[in-house]
């Protein structure tokens, strides 16, 4: 996806080892859509060649401010005016320093400073030693670079260069274009805390075996994701699956159908939107063996009882604070065929503003899907595009019904 489409971003390196991975960042920034100039300061250029970065941004780099290739020998006026967004990456702790003083010494400090702050957004990826980032110094500057106006994003934890472990790693390439698309996402669901669940649940018939599903949790998961991008304040309750939780989410991991109402229970209270994207199981065993089955030889097979497991969209939707229409809730429905006779059904058994059809097993674990969405007043189907487009379309159209008061 040309997430970034059109945006110009001014990428800006500062000195640390972390500058290696801005090599990949401007790799994926230009996949996104973006157009890439970057401004390297003296000290990042002892740790990546100016060449490199030219070669993968396509674009002359800039170090000096009294580089002549700029027409005006302007390049601190030129550089701010063209971009769409400056991101320091990695963004040392001298360098925020120099953010927080004014510094207008060297170009990537002058161009910060010359930038309009109304129209040019700066945001800082900071890199540095744990120590260093723990200091009260550097909070302090942070605060203060905050309060000035730029975006501070998160540090990642784990092994640093100097061999310590802790907080001060900068993000990892594909978290900090995940934090540049947020960034620019529009903000339909500002203000608005959402609740989604996802994948399948998993119902123990003895210790080592279960009743589940092949869902994935790959669309409740892209639906977190544009959820948050927009703005949301976003909780996942996410089924056993394998997926990384976006960022920016809350995510609470259940097993079963039963733990996953009690999580759902516990947080729907404070919630304004209900995604239930989870397949959850339908039954489950009536009760599990505390040890695993065991064959005998005999050739007798188990006989297992059944119970039905909580209707979670149903009871969420039948709630004081949903019908009170302090909480809209947006149900799936898998079918394998009669996809809207089937939605339709379920959007007036459950009780649900909108209920979402897609064709299933087959979507199960792929990257792309078709989407039917059922209303009071008819269905409209989203055209087969990726997870990620088909949730942001989905957010949009929840952000529009929110706005509107029309379910």
């Amino acid at each position: 996806m040309n997430e970034l489409q059109g945006k110009h971003i001014v990428l800006g390196l500062s000195g640390g080892v972390a500058c290696y991975k801005s090599a990949e960042l401007t790799r994926l920034l230009i996949k996104a859509g973006a157009s890439v100039q970057v401004v390297m300061t003296e000290a990042a250029a002892q740790f990546i060649t100016p060449v490199t970065m030219q070669a993968l941004s396509g674009r002359p780099v800039y170090g000096s401010q009294w580089d002549a290739r700029a027409p005006n020998n302007m390049p601190h006026i030129n550089l701010s005016r063209e971009a769409d967004a400056i991101l320091i990456a990695p963004c040392s702790a001298d360098f925020i320093a120099r953010l927080v003083q004014g510094r207008a010494d060297e170009l990537l400090s002058l161009l910060c400073l010359a930038r309009p702050t109304e129209r040019v957004p700066l945001l800082i990826a900071p890199a540095m030693n744990r120590e260093m980032w723990a200091h009260p110094a550097t909070q302090r500057n942070l605060a203060q670079v905050a309060q000035d106006g730029a975006t501070v994003l998160g540090v990642g934890h784990g092994a640093q260069a100097c061999g310590e472990t802790g907080d001060g790693r900068m993000l990892e390439p594909p978290e900090l274009l995940d934090e540049l698309i947020a960034f620019f996402a529009p903000k339909h669901l500002a203000g608005q805390r959402v609740l989604v669940t996802a994948g399948p649940t998993f119902e123990a018939i003895d210790p080592v075996r279960g009743i589940t599903n092949l869902s994935s949790g790959k669309m409740g998961f892209a639906i977190a994701r544009a959820a948050q991008e927009a703005g949301a304040d976003v909780t996942l309750v996410a089924g056993p699956v394998h997926l990384p939780t976006p960022r920016g989410v809350r995510r609470i991991d259940v097993q079963s159908a039963q733990n996953m109402l009690e999580a759902v229970a516990q947080q729907a209270p404070e919630a304004t939107v209900f995604i239930a994207t989870a397949a959850v199981a339908d039954w489950r065993p009536a009760s599990s063996a505390e040890h695993k089955i065991k064959k005998d030889g005999s050739g007798q097979v188990p006989q297992l009882a059944f119970v039905e497991n909580p209707d979670i969209l149903a009871t969420v939707a039948q709630s004081e604070r949903a019908r009170a229409g302090q909480l809209f809730c947006v149900g799936f429905a898998a079918e394998s065929e009669n996809l809207l006779a089937h939605a339709q059904a379920k959007r007036a058994r459950k009780g649900v503003p909108l209920l979402v059809g897609n064709i299933g097993p087959a979507t199960f674990g792929q990257d792309d899907n078709a989407l039917l969405l059922v209303d009071a007043h008819g269905h409209r189907e989203l055209p087969r595009a990726s997870k990620r487009q088909l949730a942001q379309q989905l957010i949009a159209d929840i952000a529009q019904r929110l706005e509107s008061s029309i379910p």
